[in-house]
């Protein structure tokens, strides 16, 4: 049974969201809340596995009601995937930095906000990386391009050659699968990499690997 938090500021969006949560075979409602401070507070007396957070809210906002539930989250960590009305929101980018899972677009429809659910309580931390590889792209870009053969930036100093590889392909936005298929290793063994990886920078999230990959100057807009 997937527990999911439900947060939005606006009732009527906040109730369809449960009703068709609640509906779905697999998943529970534990919690709603009305706004970033409520969030962490029910979040805390819920321990959900997914808090579905809507990003842009008066008051603590859902960048800052990530952030804090993220940090006095004990183990299991819950995922947190944000719901916006705008896939290019610098908004988003802050809640991706801050360790959120994904996003997902407000309207979507359910059988995709369903499956979103499903992909980031399962692991699949980065949903629709193509999309997320463009906002970050925008917001992290930097000038110019970093040369095939420069030093791993020293931010990324604690990796391994293979480690910050598969980091970079990882801000590309390639799957696991492809990028077993570019490195010729297996797939488990990609996410060995990565696991190692997010625990030495002390990620959150792939989506967050995918930040720092753009604003260390691993991966540059359209390199």
């Amino acid at each position: 049974m997937i527990r999911v938090l439900v947060v939005d500021d606006q009732y009527l969006i906040r109730a369809g969201l449960v009703g068709l949560l609640n509906a779905a075979p697999g998943i529970e409602v534990v919690g709603e809340a009305e706004d970033g401070d409520a969030a962490v507070r029910v979040a805390a007396e819920t321990s959900p596995d997914v808090v579905l957070m809507d990003i842009r809210m008066p008051g603590t906002d859902g960048v800052r009601a990530t952030e804090l539930i993220l940090a006095q989250a004990t183990d299991p960590v819950p995922r947190v995937l944000v719901l916006t009305t705008f896939d290019l929101d610098e908004y988003v980018y802050g809640a991706l930095r801050a360790g959120a899972s994904g996003f997902l677009l407000k309207d979507s429809g359910p059988e995709r906000l369903l499956a979103a659910v499903t992909a980031v309580r399962g692991g699949d931390a980065l949903f629709a990386p193509s999309v997320t590889r463009r906002l970050v792209e925008a917001y992290a870009g930097r000038a110019g391009h970093r040369p095939r053969d420069a030093e791993p930036p020293p931010e990324l100093g604690a990796l391994t050659t293979r480690e910050v590889e598969v980091l970079g392909l990882i801000g590309r936005g390639l799957s696991n699968l492809e990028i077993a298929d570019r490195l010729y290793i297996s797939e488990a063994t990609v996410k060995t990499h990565l696991n190692r990886t997010m625990t030495k920078l002390d990620l959150d999230s792939r989506a967050q690997a995918v930040v720092v990959a753009y604003e260390t100057g691993l991966v540059t807009p359209g390199g």
